[in-house]
């Protein structure tokens, strides 16, 4: 199981750099194209979750992150051992969670950059924590619909 926590540590490390990169180099709203008209770095704080919902509710983001948190650890320790894609998925959610947590803990915001135009959709601006918990998400419903043909074909 140990490597399932080192996936997360990674995920929470990279996210961390990249963030700080961010802040460091980038005045809040620059934007950088990479592919004109397609993807930009654009220097973006969220105060809130995804799409900038519930913005300034950082107690209930503390709360929600710690049970989550307590939740992935509890689920991988107790399910994850039988299924590699389930604890993979866990421990992405896992350095996902733990990634926005240290920036709303210790900025009281979170640094987004990853800023896509999809057609003509400016889809919301993004970091590496944020694509960690999607990645991780996607993966679980992948191993719980897995799990479920298995024991579809054993009965």
């Amino acid at each position: 199981m140990l490597i399932y926590y080192i996936i997360a540590v990674f995920v929470i490390i990279f996210d961390q750099i990249t963030k700080w990169v961010v802040v460091k180099k980038m005045d809040l709203y620059e934007q950088i194209p990479v592919i004109d008209n397609f993807f930009y770095l654009t220097s973006h704080r969220n105060k809130g979750a995804a799409w900038g919902i519930l913005q300034d509710q950082m107690m209930f983001f503390y709360i929600i992150t710690i049970v989550v948190v307590i939740g992935i650890i509890y689920y991988m320790e107790k399910h994850a051992r039988e299924s590699k894609l389930l604890a993979i998925s866990l421990s992405l959610i896992l350095g996902g969670a733990i990634g926005n947590f240290i920036d709303r803990l210790f900025r009281k915001e979170v640094v987004d950059f990853f800023d896509f135009i999809i057609f003509t959709y400016d889809y919301p601006i993004f970091n590496i924590a944020d694509s960690s918990l999607v990645v991780g998400v996607i993966l679980m419903i992948f191993a719980t619909l897995l799990d479920e043909k298995k024991k579809g074909t054993k009965k």
